[in-house]
């Protein structure tokens, strides 16, 4: 029975890597790569297509919808944990690979639930992946807490009234997929003088990387799925 690896690739750029990802990367038989639109690139998959020996290893790109609803993600989730179980079963050691970090907001967490819960047997290792939060905030130039402060990272999606909340509380906020509130977003640090201390980072890492932080600019953009706010 081979070995289960969930790969953070990191941010976008490929120099990112840890040399351990990288060693893996480069030793699996099959490769996962997950996109949430069939019609898309993974982006994942990119970061690390030099790394590949297609000749020897498989590549397998699966589709997880881009949506909240779970009677279509479960299923999805299902078909790949069964993938790679039954690649793994086999005697092939797989690699998801995944933007970021494999357990922060990353679709693996949910594989690694039905993987654990079906087939406990199968030998599961996680390499860790820079997050696009550490990635923006070094391309920034901004250091994201010190001393005593405190951090608090949102998923815009979860609602302005939690921003308001965190806004208030902590030193340092952190608002990850911001495109379906952004406007809101906008007009919340106005009105609550934040417009001076705020940076936008689209697309970290990769050569569509945009780093604002001139508030006009910041309000005037539109802004891409992969941004994210750090907010002072």
């Amino acid at each position: 029975m081979a070995t289960v690896y969930a790969v953070g690739v990191g941010p976008g750029d490929p120099e990112l890597l840890t040399r351990k990802a990288e060693r893996i990367l480069r030793s699996v038989d099959v490769v996962l790569a997950p996109v949430s639109n069939p019609n898309e690139a993974s982006v994942a998959l990119g970061t690390i297509r030099e790394l590949i020996d297609e000749d020897r290893q498989e590549i397998v790109v699966h589709q997880f919808p881009m949506t909240s609803d779970r009677a279509r993600l479960i299923p999805a989730w299902q078909e790949a944990a069964a993938l790679i179980a039954a690649n793994a079963e086999a005697g092939r050691s797989v690699a998801f690979i995944t933007i970021g970090d494999p357990l922060f907001y990353s679709t693996f967490i949910y594989l690694l639930r039905i993987l654990r819960e079906q087939w406990p047997q199968l030998p599961i290792e996680i390499i860790p992946g820079i997050s696009s939060i550490n990635a923006a905030a070094a391309e920034a130039l901004l250091p994201l807490v010190e001393g005593d402060e405190k951090m608090v990272v949102i998923p815009a999606t979860a609602g302005i009234e939690h921003i308001i909340t965190a806004l208030a509380h902590y030193e340092t906020v952190v608002l990850l997929k911001v495109k379906p509130l952004y406007p809101e977003i906008i007009e919340l640090l106005r009105a609550t003088g934040r417009e001076h201390s705020s940076v936008f980072v689209e697309r970290v890492g990769s050569p569509r990387q945009k780093v604002l932080t001139d508030f006009s600019q910041i309000a005037a953009h539109s802004p891409d799925y992969l941004s994210l706010m750090i907010v002072k």
